[in-house]
């Protein structure tokens, strides 16, 4: 819940940000539709704890009507932080999608890369952590929750999907190409898009790399876009307000949050 590094990138905005981006989304929206439709939706992860970044994100999504998937995890929310949150997008709150980031975000992997979900811990483990998350955000938020589960670090073990199915989950959001697959019937509403836990050293390579990664990403016909607002600096924000912008206006691409994404429409 600190305040966590930021990425290269962040240091210095390009000067022609404006011009590639909107070339970026244009040429990227003209291939997707080809294809079929274009989908973009944004989750922001790690939500609980109101702030002075977390109410700036809200403003930017806000001004440009721009939906928002919020990950909220569990143990960190409280009531009156849950009051906090909710006034302050209480205004504009048909663009928000409150959901579930985990239980604690705390890693039970030893060795390995970070899971709160993975396949070290028992089956009943799994299907508790996951049930008292889940009770907590209904009891805590009630019909502002919506079922969908993002694991923290985007991965989780196949125990932790079944479960997930057999709770009636509506979807799971990881990054796109995780392994193990969703299970038939539980919904994959994926990222291949990222903004802040970048780690390119150069700048340069940082802005080629998101740039390629957004044409990729909306060109396929679903982009995923992750955001980390403990990590967004002023050029950050820039950035956001800037992509919104663009892409609000663009008339070919559809803005949608989990709740209205097709469960057909997948990252690749």
């Amino acid at each position: 819940m600190q305040t966590k590094s930021v990425s290269s990138i962040w240091q210095r905005l390009p000067p022609d940000l404006i011009a590639r981006t909107a070339s970026c989304i244009r040429a990227a929206s003209e291939q997707a539709l080809t294809k079929g439709e274009a989908f973009i939706f944004f989750r922001a992860d790690d939500i609980a704890v109101p702030g002075g970044r977390f109410k700036r994100l809200l403003e930017v999504f806000a001004v440009h009507h721009v939906p928002l998937c919020l990950a909220v995890v569990p143990a960190w929310l409280t009531p009156l932080r849950w009051k906090a949150l909710e006034d302050i997008g209480q205004k504009d709150a048909h663009l928000w999608c409150w959901h579930q980031h985990g239980w604690r975000h705390v890693n039970h992997a030893i060795g390995g890369k970070k899971q709160e979900f993975g396949p070290q811990r028992t089956p009943a483990d799994l299907a508790r952590d996951i049930q008292r998350g889940r009770q907590r955000l209904r009891n805590l938020m009630g019909k502002n929750f919506y079922p969908v589960f993002t694991p923290p670090w985007n991965r989780c073990g196949q125990q932790a999907l079944a479960a997930l199915k057999d709770a009636g989950y509506l979807g799971i959001s990881r990054s796109c190409g995780s392994r193990p697959p969703s299970p038939p019937g539980l919904p994959s509403f994926d990222v291949n898009v990222d903004l802040h836990t970048r780690k390119e050293r150069s700048a340069k390579v940082g802005w080629d790399n998101l740039f390629n990664e957004l044409h990729q990403a909306i060109s396929s016909g679903c982009c995923g876009i992750m955001m980390h607002h403990q990590r967004m600096n002023e050029a950050a924000f820039d950035f956001l307000a800037t992509l919104l912008n663009v892409l609000a206006k663009n008339k070919k691409i559809q803005l949608v949050n989990f709740k209205d994404l097709p469960a057909g429409a997948t990252c690749r």
